[in-house]
């Protein structure tokens, strides 16, 4: 495989501006074609085959008029006022809300009785004629600007329900960009240089860039979830930079070790750019495996983030070698005052080697701490709650939030949370003389505020019950009331609504989600198996990201479900763990630890190859790559915590969870797991028994590359390794 990659670079290093060029056209098309052909994002909230879903489907074939989508324009008087006094505005409001389009209805909060019992507070219910999966934010902006006169009339006015936080727009932080800036400085100490240091931070915002523009293409044609594009991005740049670092680093490093440029770039293809594109693979095969959980916002998601890493590898081994080839020496121009020209990486002496051997020498007390040590970050995971975040846990920066939270003041919080009791009178044994009763058996259960009044199709074949439970949408009580209303309605009788839909989708998660890491496991076991012949190596690999991801997990629950240090982090108050963020921090985490593993195994490989003892060529493989992986870690870190201040709760998890995960694993697993079990389990690390080597694809990455002179691969001749002839 690593010839491939090679001639891959050597085409691309032969013909710079063809290849510059071909990128231009790939991002001016892509991007041009977003911007007119690009579609909406919105958030489909539905688990397949689930009770939520069969009434959505029972009312959408018939009762349209109830199955659109629905929001509430909140009005709110001054402290000590009634909203009475400002009825002509609130009524003119209401009206230009009606001539929006695809608003199908507006219930003014005077005439239809939705006023706070202190007439401070009042709503109006705006239903759509479409799902509000399918409305887009464009509707919710209009309602947005019909609402802005009523506000220079002294009224608070902001605009909730599930329509508006479904369809709200992505709000950034700004922060993002101070990771990046962030990185950028960790580049310049790393290379030295100001134009080293600019090359993978360029390449990373081409690759985001055309990889948002192709989410935006993706969601044209299907149902994409808002917060696709913010992980996309999250993932492009990690990923993008460091796959862009370790080529330039290997490609200096050979340079400096003696080699021209055009055979230090076709050994630095074979070596990292082999790498480069299995760790790429991984990333991509964790994130496919979302479409296991059969969710339709997370299938968008690890689609859309699988775009954006096959664009980081693509322009890593394209674009990247045409740039270098470009450069020449100047890749090492503009050199920071006091650095010296770039090194070869010190395998012998230097103090990653030397650190090694000392973990090597004692590996039984450095696993146990380092083992014991990740247990212990890992022990909050176990208890756990997890709940699908809603507008109340966004920040008060928002619209949706802050009518979240004056409907809660006013009308207790269960408002938010409304349930629909769907009734099948056709056939299921439920009569139109059951609906009174039915409504009396929901209204007496304790976790009940109101039962709403029947609404009966045009057809009289199906009624809705507007119901409205006593606690907020993610608290614990809330989901144990759906189960009692489940169980005491009839068959023909199903509940949704937003808050039983989110309910069904965390179910669905919790079932799924032991298949999901189950094969991902098994992927990654059997493409690490193929790249390095050992059997042993990938269920390392495998046990030591678990724990990784363990420890990260329990970071994440102790910030936002149990509130440590939560004002550093500008959380209000604790929040239960995003239902889908489990899952989601699995596949992104689980691919980019392989980043590392694959790195670093590749070297100790080469290093075996060379020595065939286990202690030495740990020792120089994390001296070969200790300061290429340091500066790739902190590089993710970085520029994951830039993503902490996003406004989303699942962003701001996503973003300190990978964060946490990425330094465990740099330190903890790399500079002392490694070393210790490597040493401990000596040449059966590389076990692999001979049948099934014969029979396994040979793919693995090149060995020793820099005994290699191969100008025949950069002239793109035919070239046959020394040790395969």
């Amino acid at each position: 495989m690593h010839r491939v990659i090679r001639r891959i670079g050597a085409a691309s290093a032969r013909r710079p501006w063809v290849t510059i060029g071909t990128w231009v056209v790939v991002a001016l098309v892509v991007l041009g074609l977003a911007g007119t052909a690009g579609g909406t994002f919105a958030d489909d909230f539905v688990a397949p085959g689930s009770q939520s879903e069969q009434a959505m489907e029972l009312l959408e074939e018939r009762f349209p008029e109830a199955a659109g989508g629905s929001a509430m324009a909140v009005f709110a008087a001054p402290e000590g006022r009634r909203l009475e006094r400002h009825r002509p505005a609130i009524d003119a409001a209401v009206a230009r809300i009606g001539a929006v389009e695809h608003v199908a209805t507006v219930a003014a909060p005077f005439s239809a009785g939705t006023v706070s019992p202190d007439g401070r507070i009042g709503f109006a219910e705006i239903t759509f004629e479409l799902p509000s999966t399918e409305l887009g934010p464009e509707a919710i902006a209009a309602i947005g600007d019909a609402l802005s006169p009523v506000r220079d009339a002294g009224v608070t006015a902001e605009l909730g329900g599930d329509a508006a936080f479904i369809n709200a727009e992505p709000v950034g932080s700004g922060t993002e960009a101070v990771g990046l800036l962030a990185a950028l400085i960790i580049l310049l100490v790393a290379f030295g240089t100001i134009v080293a240091a600019l090359v993978p931070v360029a390449l990373a915002l081409v690759t985001v860039a055309i990889g948002v523009g192709g989410i935006t293409l993706l969601a044209s044609g299907m149902e994409v979830s808002g917060a696709a594009p913010t992980i996309g991005a999250m993932i492009g740049l990690g990923v993008g930079i460091d796959y862009s670092l370790f080529i330039v680093a290997r490609y200096r490093e050979n340079r400096a070790g003696g080699q021209d440029d055009p055979t230090a770039l076709s050994n630095a293809m074979g070596s990292a750019g082999s790498a480069v594109l299995f760790a790429g693979g991984i990333v991509v095969v964790a994130m496919a495996a979302l479409a296991l959980t059969g969710l339709g916002f997370l299938i968008s998601i690890g689609l859309s983030t699988s775009l954006v890493v096959l664009f980081a590898v693509a322009t890593a081994l394209t674009l990247l070698p045409a740039l270098l080839t470009l450069l020449g020496d100047r890749i090492d121009a503009w050199r920071l005052i006091g650095r010296r020209r770039a090194a070869p990486a010190q395998e012998v002496g230097g103090n990653w080697w030397r650190f090694a051997h000392r973990v090597s020498g004692r590996p039984w007390p450095y696993m146990i701490a380092a083992s014991a040590v990740l247990f212990v970050l890992a022990v909050p995971a176990l208890s756990m709650e997890t709940g699908f975040p809603d507008a109340g846990d966004d920040s008060t920066s928002t619209t949706h939030r802050r009518a979240y939270d004056l409907l809660a003041e006013g009308f207790g919080p269960g408002v938010n949370g409304p349930l629909l009791i769907v009734a099948d009178l056709r056939g299921s044994g439920v009569d139109a003389e059951d609906i009174p009763a039915l409504s009396a058996r929901i209204a007496a259960d304790p976790g009940i505020a109101t039962v709403g009044t029947p609404r009966t199709s045009p057809a009289g074949d199906t009624v809705v019950l507007p119901t409205i439970p006593t606690t907020a949408p993610t608290d614990a009580a809330t989901s144990e009331t759906l189960v009692r209303v489940r169980d005491l309605v009839p068959a023909g009788v199903s509940v949704s609504g937003l808050t039983a839909m989110t309910e069904d989708l965390t179910e669905q998660l919790s079932d799924t989600l032991p298949v999901f890491i189950v094969a991902i496991l098994i992927a990654s076991f059997l493409l690490l198996m193929v790249v390095f012949r050992s059997i042993v190596v990938p269920l390392k690999a495998a046990v030591m990201n678990l724990l990784s991801i363990g420890g990260a997990y329990g970071v994440v629950v102790a910030v936002f479900q149990w509130g440590w240090f939560k004002d550093l982090f500008d959380l209000d108050e604790t929040i239960p763990i995003a239902s889908p963020l489990p899952t989601i921090f699995f596949a992104v985490l689980f691919g980019l630890s392989m980043d590392y593993e694959v790195f670093l195994l590749s070297r100790i490989r080469e290093s075996y190859d060379a020595t065939g003892d286990t202690a030495e060529s740990v020792a120089r493989g994390m001296a070969g790559t200790g300061r290429v992986i340091t500066s790739a870690a902190l590089i993710m870190t970085v520029v994951f915590l830039g993503f902490v201040a996003n406004p989303s709760p699942l962003v701001k998890m996503l973003g300190l969870g990978l964060a946490t995960a990425i330094v465990i694993d740099a330190t903890i697993v790399r500079m002392v797991l490694v070393p210790a079990t490597m040493s401990l389990l000596g040449r059966a690390n590389w076990w692999l028994p001979r049948w099934l080597d014969r029979r396994l694809p040979h793919m693995g990455m090149q060995s020793a590359d820099d005994v290699h002179d191969d100008r025949s691969v950069v002239l793109g001749e035919d070239y046959v390794h020394a040790g395969e002839r």
